[in-house]
């Protein structure tokens, strides 16, 4: 981390801006990354496979800052095609440019670079990185990034011990260039071969505890196909962080995390001196699947006594029920001082509804998937750089509608408009037999309400409108539907997608572009000096200055 004269001047030549007002903002630390990013072998199920590495690394480096920290990332590609990272639940306040993903930043082509400018703006908690494009995600490239309260906020609980990150994932053994190939061929990609705890097999990774001391595992779901339930043998979890907000201290034995889910939970080392198990198996699954980390106490005697704990398989009630029981700590500081509950979510009105329905189909002999009947497909431009130079021909808005059609699916760039500062409900709904995950970009959002059957306007009657959880990424069960609350506060194109990264990359996925006529940096910054810019973008200037 750098502070000073040196940091800002970078700072400003990066995004271009003048350099009075980043010294306006220059209060907050500076973070400096270089990664570099290849291809290199590893055997996360014991089989060689072509990973990718940042920095040598699988899984990549942990980011961690503080709140309101500015986060500069030189990533330079060294792979063989073209490659984008993009950070789940980071907001990026007034600067979609910097989202990393195919609707809004050029990809870094392959032996160059481009540096990341990011802030963790009025944002604590868990949350992580991943590589956006062409499936890469199978290979690896991804990891975690923890974002600590200022010094003076208070934290509901006191510093624990140590600070765990737990990223655990379904695996497939086939590189990631195969399963993209069977993707673009029609095919299904199977059943995950097995399950990763921070990159490692079955008792390949292990966390020591010293006895009576508490610690925070923050547990992140980045694989790419299932749910997934923890336990920690002879445990219980209490759950204090998810996604950003701090939760009412609920213990648990087991937790439900779904695909693209970051939760923080507190563990005591409160039993005798063994190792014990840290199993993660599969939800809703024909097949179960599991694996172990080690959960090693420093005066242990040898392997605790007993059988692994057993976990929930295919009990939707259950994982239901435990989602209902996580609400939000009204009294408890977040990245700001006041209480979280003195937002008081459930007394706006909201401006507008949209309805959500994810649809497999097959168009053209191949399967695709769609939401409101759309499957998208990426454009030759960066949608958010197309709309800044104003290119015709690269979208329209208004292509996916706000309601479900319950038509044939077809293939088409998906962008549906948003008035900036309204306030939305959304509504997912599923028909599907199996659950979904989704994630809005430049958001969180409070989940207001989940149930089983079609959604109407008298589901809104079970709503939680005092203390729903506020988060960035929410489960919908199968035949069933979740509704959240969401203030569109933050101008830009931001990505909304299923976290089944097959679905995600067969269509099943939008832009929602939230917009102004305002042209002022108080609610959307310019193009970034730095961006890289392809397409129809090509040869253009970023900025004049």
């Amino acid at each position: 981390m750098a502070r000073g004269g040196s940091a800002v001047a970078v700072l400003s030549f990066l995004l271009g801006l003048p350099l009075l007002s980043v010294l306006v903002a220059g209060e907050d630390p500076y973070r400096f990354f270089t990664w570099n990013v290849s291809y290199g072998d590893i055997y996360p199920l014991g089989v060689k496979q072509q990973g990718i590495l940042i920095n040598g690394q699988f899984p990549g480096p942990q980011i961690e800052a503080v709140t309101n920290d500015n986060l500069v990332v030189n990533v330079f590609n060294k792979l063989n095609e073209p490659f984008l990272l993009s950070w789940s639940g980071l907001q990026q306040r007034r600067n979609s440019f910097e989202d990393g993903v195919a609707g809004t930043t050029c990809p870094i082509p392959p032996g160059a670079n481009f540096t990341y400018i990011l802030q963790a703006k009025d944002q604590i908690g868990t949350y992580f990185y991943f590589p956006s494009l062409a499936f890469h995600k199978a290979a690896g490239g991804f990891g975690g990034i923890r974002v600590l309260s200022r010094p003076r906020i208070p934290v509901p609980f006191p510093p624990p011990a140590a600070d765990y990150t737990v990223l655990i994932g379904d695996w497939y053994k086939t590189n990631h260039t195969d399963l993209r190939y069977m993707l673009d061929s029609g095919k299904a990609l199977g059943f995950p071969d097995g399950l990763l705890i921070n990159g490692r097999g079955w008792n390949g990774y292990t966390f020591t505890v010293q006895p009576g001391m508490t610690y925070r595992f923050r547990i992140t779901n980045v694989g790419l196909a299932t749910s997934l339930n923890i336990r920690f043998q002879g445990h219980t979890m209490k759950l204090v962080e998810v996604e950003g907000s701090h939760t009412m201290q609920t213990a648990y034995s087991s937790l439900d995390v779904h695909l693209g889910q970051s939760y923080s939970v507190l563990l005591t080392a409160d039993q005798p001196g063994f190792d014990y198990s840290i199993v993660v198996s599969t939800r809703f699954t024909t097949k179960i699947i599991s694996t172990t980390a080690v959960l090693h106490y420093a005066n242990s005697a040898g392997k605790a006594p007993g059988p692994l704990p057993g976990g929930p398989t295919t009990q939707i009630d259950w994982s239901l029920n435990q989602a209902r029981s996580i609400r939000w700590n009204l009294t408890a500081s977040g990245p700001r001082p006041n209480p979280q509950g003195s937002y008081h979510y459930g007394q706006v009105p909201t401006t507008k509804t949209i309805r959500l329905a994810n649809s497999a189909a097959t168009i053209n002999g191949k399967q695709r998937y769609a939401v409101n009947s759309v499957s998208h497909v990426n454009a030759d431009t960066p949608l958010k750089i197309a709309d800044y130079y104003k290119i015709p021909g690269v979208f329209s808005v208004g292509t996916i509608s706000d309601s479900p059609t319950y038509g044939g699916a077809y293939l088409r760039t998906s962008v549906m408009g948003a008035d900036y500062r309204g306030y939305v409900e959304i509504v997912f709904e599923n028909s599907e037999n199996e659950v979904q995950s989704w994630h809005i970009d430049g958001y969180a959002f409070w989940v207001v309400g989940m149930n089983g059957g079609k959604w109407s306007p008298a589901s809104r009657q079970i709503y939680n409108l005092r203390d729903g959880v506020s988060r960035y990424t929410v489960q919908v069960y199968p035949n069933a539907w979740t509704a959240i609350y969401m203030p569109l506060d933050n101008v830009g194109m931001w990505n909304v997608r299923s976290e089944t990264w097959a679905r995600q990359y067969l269509g099943q996925q939008f832009y929602l572009r939230v917009w102004t006529p305002s042209t002022s940096w108080r609610d959307e910054f310019p193009i970034p000096k730095n961006a890289l810019l392809c397409g129809r973008a090509a040869g253009r200037r970023t900025r004049p200055f």
